[in-house]
């Protein structure tokens, strides 16, 4: 397949994170007007953790097409715009039979935070069918003595001590059949020099996948995750230097990176019943090869 013409970005950078989704440009794409629904997690209740933007909203929206009752969570102080926006896309997704759709405020790297979140889906709704661990973030640091301890406990609060605490109440409310889907990246597999704690935690993230699906196996809840390439989220944007989201994604032999819409199908299949027999799983959305990481690498060894 022949590279498509390479994708650009204007220079912009968030000095803060989590980012925020309405002040890119452009803005994400969330939703793909060709998807074609199929009922497939009808009457099931859905938890996306950072579900306000990127993948996250993305697969809000699909979920909601698909029948799912909706809740996700987002950063109060920070998110609201963002989550006030989703929430209502939701709403006019969602099928007419499914509950409306919560939106939660909750650091979810601390364990008081998750329990709040579960109690409060709980109350709302009854009980969880749908676990999606998709909080995440990430900071850019060109050596290892650059990574402080609190941005080291800071990045794994936030991508993998959240799952645990997330699973740990969750799962009270979960019966067979239910599902949980955890969100790692392809830098778990080829690394990344740039964000050597962000790396690490998605290798965790696998890790912990194939552990609790052999864990959970016996109760009938199924365990997988989904390691998405570069795509067009907050994350970059809060993260990265502008010269470098100029050219984000510009390095894959498609010349371009995902929009999140092109993520969210992953969860739906991980989530609905033809993926019954998946369980301990990676699906990889991402067209990587080799020379992507070495590209990163040289991009890295200049910026030194």
């Amino acid at each position: 397949m022949e590279a498509e013409e390479e994708q650009k970005f204007p220079p912009q950078r968030q000095e803060q994170q989590p980012g925020k989704q309405h002040i890119m440009d452009p803005i994400p794409q969330a939703l793909n007007p060709d998807y074609r629904q199929a009922n497939k997690l009808h009457g099931k209740v859905a938890i996306v953790t950072g579900g306000d933007s990127g993948i996250g909203r993305a697969v809000c929206y699909c979920f909601a097409l698909e029948g799912a009752t909706v809740a996700f969570t987002y950063v109060k102080g920070q998110e609201e715009k963002d989550a006030e926006d989703t929430l209502k896309k939701i709403q006019e997704l969602k099928a007419p039979d499914a509950k409306d759709p919560i939106a939660l405020p909750a650091d979810v790297g601390f364990d008081e935070n998750c329990k709040m979140v579960v109690d409060e889906v709980v109350k709302n709704y009854g009980g969880i069918d749908i676990l999606v661990n998709n909080a995440a973030e990430q900071h850019l640091s060109n050596s290892i003595e650059e990574i402080t301890e609190g941005q080291l406990e800071r990045v794994f609060r936030t991508n993998i001590f959240s799952h645990f605490f997330m699973v740990r109440h969750a799962l009270k409310h979960m019966k067979e059949g239910s599902c949980i889907i955890n969100s790692t990246s392809v830098h778990a597999y080829c690394g990344s020099p740039m964000v050597l704690d962000y790396s690490s935690t998605n290798g965790a993230i696998v890790a912990f996948t194939r552990a609790l699906a052999l864990h959970l196996v016996n109760k009938g809840i199924r365990v997988n995750a989904v390691a998405a390439g570069p795509v067009w989220t907050p994350l970059q944007v809060a993260s990265l230097p502008e010269e470098m989201i100029t050219k984000f994604g510009s390095e894959t032999p498609m010349g371009r990176v995902a929009q999140p819409h092109e993520i969210a199908p992953s969860y739906v299949f991980m989530a609905s019943p033809e993926s019954s027999y998946y369980t301990g799983q990676v699906l990889h959305p991402n067209e990587m090869k080799a020379s992507y990481a070495k590209n990163l690498i040289a991009r890295a060894a200049n910026m030194v």
